[in-house]
This record gives C-alpha cells, sequence and structure tokens, in this order.
C-alpha cells in the first residue's frame, strides 16, 4: 500500500477520509502491522486509490528461509 500511496501523491489522511476507513487502521497498513484487514475494508481503500485489491500488497512467504 505504501507504494501505491505514494506513485498516487495521497497521504495517509486523505485515503482514510476517502475510503472511510479509520486513521490508525490506514497507518497499521501502511505500516504492515495488520495482517488481516478483511476483505471490505481492503475494497474501500482499493476503490478510493483506484486500484485493485491485489495491487495494495505483495504476497511474501511466510519463511523465505525454508525450501
Amino acid at each position: 500500500m505504501k507504494e501505491v500511496l505514494q506513485e498516487k501523491g495521497m497521504s495517509q489522511s486523505k485515503l482514510s477520509r476517502l475510503a472511510d476507513v479509520s486513521i490508525s487502521t490506514v497507518q497499521d497498513l501502511y505500516h504492515n502491522r495488520q495482517r488481516d484487514p478483511g476483505l471490505g475494508t481492503l475494497e474501500r481503500i482499493a476503490n478510493a486509490l483506484q486500484v485493485e485489491i491485489g495491487d495494495l500488497y505483495e504476497v511474501l512467504p511466510d519463511d523465505a528461509t525454508n525450501n
């Protein structure tokens, strides 16, 4: 999400207002502190940013060192 916000030139507070999501939730997602924000929250954020939900996250394996 951080990269999308930077590309769009949008602040966390503006995203919070546009998506009708609390600023603390936006901050947690921005700093990767929240693992499961819920589909509804992700949909509102993606709509506000005019992107797909998948554009908000980079999926990483839980343990990249285990092969």
